[in-house]
């Protein structure tokens, strides 16, 4: 074995490959011949697209596990451990696991060259194997056409949105992106898209490869009243479903289209109206719009692209509070501060800016520049780090007031972590 410890490995994967982000799938197609996984011993639902990806695996996990399943899901990128990437039954890899997995990554690679990404996937398809799982619902990373977990063939796939994000690899549009993401469809295999105005090339695409495409708000829909709603797919309805654990009411989007992807699978992956039900309840992702309350409350978001940014504002719209909001946010570079900010402008008082390290962060008079250059008359605060902005925020927050954590995972995770070193359970 390589390494013996996680922290070995990961920091020797960072190196690995010259790139970091090198989309294709030549090379892990390759390993996983070696590895004897081309043709996964678990059924396979594939979750791609701009935003929701996250809380639809969450959805499709819950909902798959209440039905009696064993489970895996595959996320990225996480929080505060890497082995938030694995979970089997809602339980996260442990470290011997990953290591044990990555060595057999590693003696079947030979010398084939592998990203971060790459290694991360192929580990979790031999965690998968090793569990014994019946269903893996794996979550794209980046695109879907080029992604590493579209080197396997799934039962069904769901685009959950098409947006403006990762434009330097992806395209410059909606068009473009829509092409890459509906690349994780198959011939005569369920495709559901959960965005309502899909661009004209993504379903251009689905049509010649053949998939079977169903379109939120054309095949299929929802509708709510204060208490419960109601799924509806031709003339097929379930009725009196209970409102999603979930946050925020982008959340019924996304719990349609997960339910409409299981209808698609159903004659391979039955899944009860009882299932949905008890997965709708207990479905738990963090930091998509979650709320801490308190005299002061607090909000973690993910939030880091133009379309994320219209959602939470609208969730910060419709959960107002009586003081200001104040806002903690750190950015990467390659990130579209300017149309983000815009975004939330109604809703922020004050910005706390704090630099983010690594190859695509920035320091924080960079970001404020861009934030002041999208709204003249912004009021900021710059501090080195994420953390310090916390601290900022906290120091002149008042009863009433609301703290809002926002820009990348890597600032929600600075949050988490100082919660978590200093005692305080806000969960």
């Amino acid at each position: 074995m390589r390494f013996t410890t996680l922290g070995e490995w990961l920091t020797w994967q960072e190196q690995l490959h010259p790139n970091p982000i090198d989309l294709g799938l030549e090379r892990v197609r390759q390993v996983l011949q070696r590895m004897d996984l081309a043709n996964t011993p678990f059924q396979v639902l594939t979750i791609g697209g701009t935003n929701g990806k996250g809380s639809c695996v969450a959805f499709l996990d819950a909902m798959l596990c209440a039905q009696g399943y064993t489970v895996g899901a595959y996320t990225s990128p996480h929080l505060l451990r890497y082995n938030e990437r694995i979970c089997i039954q809602g339980v996260e890899a442990t470290d011997d696991e990953l290591v044990e997995a990555f060595a057999c990554v590693d003696k079947a690679r030979g010398d084939v060259s592998l990203t971060y990404f790459e290694f991360g996937t192929l580990a979790a398809f031999e965690i998968f194997r090793r569990h014994g799982v019946q269903v893996a619902v794996l979550e794209v990373g980046m695109g879907g056409r080029l992604d590493a977990v579209n080197a396997v063939d799934p039962l069904g796939a769901l685009v959950a949105s098409i947006g403006l994000d990762h434009q330097e690899w992806l395209g410059k549009d909606r068009d473009s992106i829509g092409y890459e993401k509906a690349g994780i469809y198959r011939r005569q295999q369920a495709a559901i898209c959960g965005d309502r105005e899909p661009p004209v090339r993504f379903l251009e695409t689905a049509k010649q490869l053949g998939a079977d495409l169903q379109v939120l708000g054309q095949e299929f829909d929802w509708q709510a009243s204060s208490h419960n709603w109601q799924w509806q797919w031709q003339n097929v309805r379930i009725q009196n479903l209970p409102h999603p654990a979930l946050p925020g009411f982008i959340q019924l989007d996304n719990a349609a289209s997960c339910i409409a992807l299981l209808h698609a699978v159903v004659a391979k992956l039955p899944v009860t109206e009882n299932a949905i039900r008890r997965g709708l309840e207990t479905a738990r992702i963090r930091a998509r719009f979650e709320q801490w309350p308190g005299e002061v409350s607090w909000v973690l978001d993910v939030a880091h692209n133009p379309a994320a940014a219209v959602v939470l504002a609208r969730n910060l719209a419709a959960n107002p509070v009586t003081g200001k909001t104040l806002a903690v946010v750190g950015m990467y570079r390659d990130k579209a501060v300017e149309d983000v900010c815009r975004a939330l402008a109604t809703q922020i008082d004050h910005w706390y800016v704090g630099g983010l390290e690594g190859a695509r962060g920035q320091g924080a008079m960079e970001l404020a520049g861009r934030i002041h250059a999208a709204l003249p008359g912004a009021m900021t605060t710059e501090c080195a780090t994420v953390t310090e902005a916390c601290h900022a925020a906290q120091s002149v927050a008042q009863r009433g007031d609301r703290i809002l954590v926002y820009g990348s995972f890597q600032t929600v995770g600075a949050v988490l972590r100082l919660r978590q070193e200093s005692g305080t359970n806000y969960t």
